[in-house]
């Protein structure tokens, strides 16, 4: 029998221990022992609940028991977080996570004190919710060179989006229904303004390219400020607009952003919606492959954690984790990337006149104004040109 402990009782504590008492036979004989529920560690107390049975308040009845083997953290946050795990490293038990914000901030120092241990910290919730990447990343892509990860990675945004499309809302139209379905959060920022897929990427993009990305140092920007019309304008061209982080390897230089972007129906991305994530993975080896799935909520995330249980059970006394070194991988301005971009302007902009050779468009229903796609340039050029005319809105093409 192999012990755990659940540290958080929220949506996805409480989905680990489901899933766990649902699927025991299947979860054992794939993790070729029992695993065994010890406690559940929370500051609130779950009266008429099993759980309470093995609930407890206090973090040190956990740790200083030698018979659990395994913790799963999944309270969120740094704090306390970062130092329960920590703690539970140092005293040699693995500990599987979903949380992002600790992964992104501190995994290189917990991934090294699991490798020094010969323990494991593993976090494959923690990006995609059950979408299957960090293992895949880890051990079935090692032979290639990741030269790109693109990825929907937000599903409330996902679903924002999709449902400006399909009704034609406006953006908080959109986000009221997501609140209201559970989607969103009462605070939604961290989705709708990118910093949720911006960890993401920050985690996907160290373990791709080996150093590690700073979040912080990532262009981020959300969807809080695309409206009706620039979803009419992406329709009549038959784009669709995605929130999408993604991070690039061109010639010894590393470029990562979070932004909307405009995705051609060419691309695997382009009929990604509703809450659902896909990841897009170009190697120099394989080629172009993409994952795709539930990127949230309260099972498929606990699937994924009770996954990486099976694995660090099946692995006790040996790490199988990679790790990403603590070594900073410097970032390439975003200014220097060269793509396309969709801009409106109002009626009587003389767009050529700044922008050279444009493709114009408009739409019926929208009077007063036009929009056009201009021709490839740098941010920085597309920038210094926005400047010289009034611009009611940008979009970037992918």
């Amino acid at each position: 029998m192999v012990n755990i402990a659940v540290l958080g009782y929220g949506t996805v504590g409480s989905g680990v221990v489901e899933v766990i008492r649902t699927n025991p036979e299947s979860i054992n004989k794939k993790a070729g022992d029992e695993i065994h529920v010890k406690y559940v560690l929370d500051l609130r107390d779950f009266p008429g609940d099993p759980v309470q049975e093995i609930l407890v308040h206090d973090f040190d009845v956990i740790l200083n028991d030698p018979e659990v083997k395994i913790v799963v953290e999944v309270m969120g946050g740094v704090e306390p977080a970062y130092t329960f795990v920590k703690k539970c490293l140092l005293a040699g038990k693995s500990v599987c996570t979903s949380n992002k914000e600790l992964v992104a901030k501190h995994g290189p120092e917990l991934l090294k004190i699991a490798r020094e241990n010969n323990i494991n910290f593993l976090f494959e919730a923690s990006v995609g919710g059950g979408i299957p990447i960090i293992r895949p990343l880890n051990s079935s892509l090692t032979a290639d060179e990741i030269l790109e990860i693109t990825g929907i990675l937000n599903g409330t945004t996902n679903f924002i989006l999709t449902k400006m499309a399909q009704e034609g809302w406006e953006f908080d139209a959109a986000l009221k229904k997501a609140q209201e379905l559970g989607y969103a959060e009462r605070n939604p920022e961290a989705d709708v303004e990118g910093y949720d897929a911006c960890r993401k990427i920050a985690i996907l993009s160290s373990l791709a390219f080996g150093d590690h990305v700073d979040f912080e140092e990532i262009y981020t920007e959300g969807i809080s400020k695309i409206t009706a019309k620039d979803i009419a304008y992406a329709k009549e061209m038959n784009y669709a607009v995605k929130l999408l982080a993604s991070s690039k390897r061109e010639d010894e230089q590393y470029y990562a952003m979070v932004a909307p972007f405009l995705v051609p129906p060419t691309h695997p991305l382009y009929a990604v919606n509703d809450v659902f994530n896909a990841i897009f993975v170009k190697g120099n080896v394989l080629g172009d492959v993409m994952f795709y799935g539930s990127g949230a909520g309260k099972l498929p995330t606990a699937s994924a954690v009770v996954s990486d249980v099976v694995d660090a059970t099946k692995h006790l006394h040996c790490n199988i984790m990679s790790f990403w070194s603590s070594r900073k991988l410097g970032l390439t301005k975003v200014d220097k990337a060269v793509r396309r971009f969709f801009v409106r302007v109002p009626d009587g902009t003389d767009a050529k006149a700044v922008f050279g050779d444009i493709d114009e468009v408009r739409v019926d229903a929208i009077g007063g104004e036009f929009g056009f796609i201009t021709q490839p340039m740098s941010e920085e050029a597309f920038r210094e040109k926005c400047e010289k005319i009034q611009i009611l809105s940008s979009i970037r093409l992918l």
